[in-house]
């Protein structure tokens, strides 16, 4: 029998009680800048159990402007801003390379809780994308090793054999460089936090930098839901 998607949706729910827990939150008491209140939210949804909850989407456009969306892994969060990684010849590689402007989403279910950053982004030096690389796992460096991401693949045996000669060098040379590797880092010109509320009078705060002559601060407003 056909799957009824309708149906299926139908009877999905949001934010299942048995599973949620709807955390309460006060804008008035949330720091000047959004990276602590990111911090506090991303160890809250560890702490919940929230799978992979380092997941999330990247939207970029390509020279036309056509949106394209996937997920990848944050890499990390600090001044210099969120982290991402890709092949600089990848599909999101070259609309970055076109079109220096990202946005990512963070969902975190367990706790009813997003978080969406948009921002201009820059590749990092070289070396500081091949020191991420290496730290990583060797999965993550035979994949890389893999390369040609986003080209076609004429046959899943062709990948087969690419991945495994990637493995092979990955576990005899764990520092082998991959040029192609890039860490990219969105320099963060809005932030908005999201928290869900079981009446959809979901909470809404939006941080945006401000430039200034004398420096940058950043300022906060409430969204209606």
């Amino acid at each position: 029998m056909a799957t009824d998607l309708h149906e299926l949706l139908r009877s999905l729910r949001v934010w299942d009680p048995e599973v949620t827990d709807l955390p309460s939150f006060e804008p008035a008491t949330t720091p000047a800048t959004p990276l602590p209140l990111f911090a506090e939210w991303f160890a809250a949804a560890v702490a919940a159990g929230q799978t992979e909850p380092h997941t999330m989407s990247l939207a970029t456009s390509d020279e036309s402007g056509l949106p394209d969306v996937r997920i990848v892994m944050l890499h990390g969060a600090d001044a210099d801003g969120w982290s991402f990684a890709s092949h600089a010849g990848s599909r999101k590689g070259r609309h970055l390379a076109d079109r220096p402007y990202a946005a990512l989403g963070f969902y975190w279910p367990v706790l009813g809780r997003q978080v969406r950053v948009r921002g201009p982004v820059t590749a990092a030096p070289s070396e500081d994308a091949q020191g991420d690389l290496h730290a990583r796992s060797t999965g993550a460096l035979a994949a890389a090793l893999t390369g040609r991401q986003s080209e076609v693949l004429p046959s899943l045996d062709d990948l087969a054999r690419a991945s495994q000669s990637a493995w092979e060098r990955a576990s005899r040379e764990p520092e082998a460089p991959v040029s192609s590797w890039t860490l990219y880092r969105l320099r963060a010109e809005e932030v908005e936090f999201f928290q869900g509320e079981e009446r959809r009078r979901h909470v809404r705060l939006r941080y945006r930098r401000d430039v200034r002559q004398d420096g940058e601060e950043w300022s906060r407003e409430l969204l209606w839901p």
